[in-house]
């Protein structure tokens, strides 16, 4: 299952390496990533897969929220067709 996290706020060191981190200590893989900066805000889409074991998207979306929490950036995590439809024109 893939699920499409993003990230918005103003930019700072360690988005990227927090928000990594914390997939790689779940064993969940980064599929695709696209990150840039407008005007000093951090945007970020990134594509993670998720096993089997890994589908409490409730759980880890939380636990994402607090890391963007403490970073003062918002974070979001939704399934890949959830996303899909909200963004078909």
């Amino acid at each position: 299952m893939n699920a499409i996290i993003t990230v918005v706020g103003s930019d700072k060191v360690g988005i990227i390496a927090n928000i990594a981190g914390f997939l790689a200590e779940r064993n969940i893989n980064i599929e695709d990533i696209s990150q840039t900066v407008l005007s000093g805000n951090f945007v970020m889409m990134m594509m993670a897969h998720l096993s089997d074991e890994q589908k409490d998207l409730e759980s880890i979306k939380k636990e994402l929220t607090a890391i963007g929490d403490a970073m003062n950036v918002s974070i979001s995590l939704m399934h890949e067709h959830v996303f899909s439809a909200m963004h078909r024109i």
